[in-house]
């Protein structure tokens, strides 16, 4: 095999495909970048959950593929001068790269010893601008469970209706949901659950342009096609939280904030707040104002936040970052804060009516004197 390219094409190839290579593995070559020339040059990593491969323009001299280490092969091209670097191996996986007066030479593993990525169905897909699902993700991902005690919520959960996309991540605590319009559907109504390190993945590699992403559906596996690189995830498998029941539909109560000076206050009121020193921020309430009270063993701290809304005395307790997470991921200058009771869920969405974002976050129980 021998082929040469741009250095920053090649570059930001094996940055894109190392993602999915595995950093540590009982099979050596998925710690590697599955490299293969042929009309183009195809760069893939794959740690048998999750697959990223890219093409990049080269001029090939002789086709051929190589295994080579993710993270040496990376740090390699990364160091090198700008230019043209040439990529050439034998016909025992010794491998040579010459830029410009630069050259290294070293063994690379047998491409045979690579396992084959999973072929998903494309006759199965929906289509959407890069900066949409890039969007999406972005403000749904946060709410994605890290802990594995219910794997199904490792996942966003993406549902498709008729010419609308709805994804939804919740682990436990609260909820964040996005929903976007469809142009180009070809399926048929579904629900599936995409890894949230697959997602990850997948927004890195989205531009903020109007481009498309195609999505495809199998039976255990989704593939996201974006330009010339394609990531493919194994789909978790379980039983997702009903959100459409689990949302309320009627409040109680419903006051406007500004978004900045909400943010503000509870980044104030939480300055004492810490892993060994944790408590919930306590807002209360009231006709034009919310006053927000944390007391840890550091001290208290204090502030209020204007509002617009009546409201009868409410005193609430929330965990300050989960607060913080949905604010930061709205969007919206002014948001509707809609309210029932102290125990009863919080509802956070844009003031001017739409319903692209909601988050839900259950409220911490307050002890006398906290």
């Amino acid at each position: 095999m021998k082929f040469s390219c741009e250095k920053y094409l090649l570059q930001a190839a094996c940055s894109t495909a190392s993602r999915a290579a595995a950093s540590k593995s009982p099979i050596p070559a998925l710690e590697g970048l599955l490299i293969e020339a042929g009309a183009d040059v195809k760069i893939t990593g794959y740690n048998l959950r999750e697959g990223i491969y890219t093409y990049i323009p080269a001029d090939v001299a002789s086709p051929g593929s190589v295994v080579v280490g993710a993270r040496f092969f990376g740090e390699m091209i990364r160091r090198l001068p700008d230019g043209i670097v040439s990529v050439e191996v034998d016909d025992l996986c010794g491998v040579k790269v010459k830029c410009g007066r630069s050259e290294f030479n070293f063994m690379g593993i047998s491409p045979e010893d690579y396992p084959e990525m999973p072929k998903v169905d494309e006759m199965n897909a929906i289509s959407l601008p890069q900066s949409i699902l890039r969007s999406m993700i972005n403000q749904t991902i946060f709410a994605v469970a890290t802990s594995d005690v219910r794997p199904i919520y490792t996942g966003t959960l993406f549902d498709v209706d008729e010419n609308e996309l709805t994804l939804i991540s919740v682990d436990g605590y609260r909820l964040a949901k996005r929903t976007e319009k469809l142009e180009n559907a070809n399926m048929d109504p579904c629900s599936f659950v995409v890894p949230g390190s697959a997602l990850q993945d997948v927004e890195r590699v989205c531009e903020d342009s109007d481009d498309p992403v195609s999505i495809s559906v199998g039976a255990k596996h989704i593939s996201f096609t974006i330009g010339q690189t394609v990531v493919i995830s194994r789909r978790l498998e379980g039983e997702f939280l009903n959100y459409r029941r689990s949302i309320p539909e009627n409040f109680r109560h419903v006051v406007k904030v500004d978004r900045d000076e909400i943010m503000s206050v509870i980044d104030r009121v939480a300055l004492i707040v810490s892993e060994k020193n944790s408590s919930p921020v306590r807002m209360m309430f009231q006709d034009g104002r919310i006053d927000c009270l944390c007391v840890t063993p550091i001290g208290k701290a204090e502030d209020v936040c204007s509002c617009e809304g009546k409201v009868e005395d409410l005193e609430i307790g929330f965990n300050d970052r989960y607060l913080m997470d949905a604010l930061k991921a709205a969007g919206k200058d002014e948001l509707n804060i809609c309210l029932n009771t102290a125990s009863s869920p919080c509802i956070l969405r844009a003031a001017d009516g739409s319903d692209n974002f909601t988050y839900m976050i259950l409220p911490v129980r307050l002890r006398a004197g906290e």
